[in-house]
């Protein structure tokens, strides 16, 4: 007989559970038990299979890195680039509103299984004063039902490359030179200012009772882009506050140059000296860390957010996962926007990274366990800070976020009844199987559309909206031909000149 369960729960019948991916055995003909509030009340076979829809039940993903963008690159006419000259491209569109900008990213994100979410936030809509914009980002969250870190993208110099401005500009051509010097170059912002605009953001998170729906936090782009004083201001504020910081690390071989160029005593030490390395950094990349560096990062409990299909779109490398875990760092799984097909898929993320990162031959690099660590549990950390409310697995008492996956697709050529559903998962799970998204007891998802907006409505507005405003915008034609031409100006600065590393 199937167990009694609570009266007032919303209750969830799945074909397979995997209540706890890598560590538990996947159980068969399971019924979930939700209560009022959100939280897993029982998890009890049935007696029968369950009529209906048959279903894999699985905890949700977390995206430990991202930055809430819509337009993909290569609508932006920037595929193919490597990072230094692919960044100038995300300016290339008019400034959007942000609840539209942000609701139809999160909606994609939500839609492929993720209820953890990295925002590393650099603003949109430059109209408007930066805590309102985050507001229209914070509001965006709660109506789709993802939660949130917003780190508020801080920098202070070196806006166009990793060098100063003007060593830039020197070596472009003078038309190109001319064009960009006012538009890229980096704008001096003191310190105090740039951690009081966090301050304003975790008020107003506070005051709108968002609070536990999005974390504010410090995100400095990058030791290349942001001042000592900034850096400083920041490990201050955050050791003070106990806010956490969201940073990108050593993501392409030129930054792996700058860093050993501007601090031969080493980078990382640099920034433990400063007291910017504890358990409330995560740091985006890290795709050309040494192994003495990992092992600082694992002796200080710093997260690393891995973005493996960014990393493959961009060139820039891939990360050394297997010495990551080997020195006992805690690792992550980050999209950062991108995804192998631009499409945030957070499961062929997982599958593309286990696949690299599992090891060759008869060797085990990374086990199931530690992938479900990367995909599920460590991102959450990092997204909400070291209470993060989600745990990656499913139990009674834990946060009900869960992914249902239609299991007669995924299965869809069964001949054997004994195959593990999680072979099947990681073999050829997509967003495409997901039916149903739960983040913390509300469903988010259903039938593979968001629930909390009109997303095809809402990303129709966007587009006609951009197409507008770059029809109004008569120079916007030149623009886009100085960007392209920047793009070549770029490469031989960076190949050929002091950064140059992989000629």
């Amino acid at each position: 007989m199937t167990q009694q369960m609570p009266s007032t729960s919303t209750q969830l019948d799945c074909a397979w559970l995997l209540s706890e991916p890598g560590v538990t055995s996947p159980q068969p003909d399971m019924r979930i038990a939700i209560g009022g509030d959100g939280r897993i009340e029982a998890m009890v076979p049935t007696d029968q299979p369950a009529g209906g829809p048959r279903r894999l039940a699985l905890p949700a993903l977390s995206n430990a890195h991202d930055h809430g963008r819509t337009f993909r690159s290569a609508t932006l006419g920037a595929y193919d680039k490597p990072l230094g000259s692919w960044i100038p491209f995300l300016g290339v569109v008019p400034g959007m509103d942000p609840y539209l900008c942000a609701a139809t990213s999160f909606a994609r994100s939500v839609r492929h299984g993720v209820a953890n979410l990295m925002v590393h936030y650099t603003r949109v809509q430059g109209g408007m004063p930066f805590v309102d914009e985050a507001r229209a980002v914070a509001r965006a969250a709660r109506d789709v039902g993802v939660r949130i870190g917003l780190a508020v993208a801080m920098r202070d110099r070196n806006g166009i490359a990793y060098e100063d401005d003007a060593a830039v500009l020197r070596a472009l051509r003078p038309g190109i030179r001319d064009a960009v010097a006012g538009r890229l170059s980096a704008k001096a912002v003191a310190p105090a200012q740039q951690i009081r605009q966090v301050d304003e953001v975790a008020q107003m998170l506070e005051e709108e009772g968002l609070a536990g729906q999005v974390t504010a936090q410090y995100g400095p782009a990058a030791v290349q882009w942001c001042s000592t004083p900034l850096l400083e201001a920041i490990a201050l504020a955050s050791a003070d506050t106990g806010r956490p910081v969201h940073m990108h690390c050593l993501e392409t071989p030129y930054q792996r140059a700058w860093a050993d160029r501007h601090h031969p005593e080493g980078m990382l030490r640099f920034l433990d000296r400063i007291g910017l390395l504890s358990p409330r950094l995560t740091l985006a990349h890290c795709t050309h860390a040494r192994p003495e560096e990992l092992a600082l990062l694992a002796e200080r409990g710093v997260t690393i957010a891995v973005n493996t299909s960014s990393n493959l779109y961009l060139k820039s490398g891939i990360a050394p996962v297997a010495e990551m875990l080997r020195q006992g760092c805690r690792v992550a799984m980050g999209l950062d926007g991108t995804g192998i097909d631009e499409d945030d898929d957070a499961l062929r993320e997982m599958r593309l990274a286990y696949m690299l990162h599992r090891g060759w031959g008869f060797d085990t690099t990374m086990t199931r366990k530690q992938l479900w660590d990367f995909a599920g549990r460590h991102g959450a950390r990092s997204v909400s800070g070291a209470g993060a409310i989600a745990t990656g697995r499913l139990a009674p008492g834990e946060p009900a976020d869960l992914v249902l996956l239609d299991w007669e697709r995924l299965d869809d050529d069964a001949i054997f009844a004994d195959v593990d559903p999680m072979d099947l998962l990681l073999a050829r799970a997509n967003g495409t199987h997901i039916d149903k998204v739960l983040v913390g007891g509300r469903t988010v998802v259903e039938g593979g559309r968001v629930t909390g907006i009109d997303e095809p409505q809402l990303r129709a507005e966007l587009v006609a909206r951009a197409l507008a405003a770059l029809a109004a915008d008569g120079a916007h034609g030149q623009w886009l031909q100085t960007l392209r031409a920047l793009a070549q100006d770029l490469a031989p600065f960076y190949s050929e000149g002091p950064l140059g590393c992989c000629s």
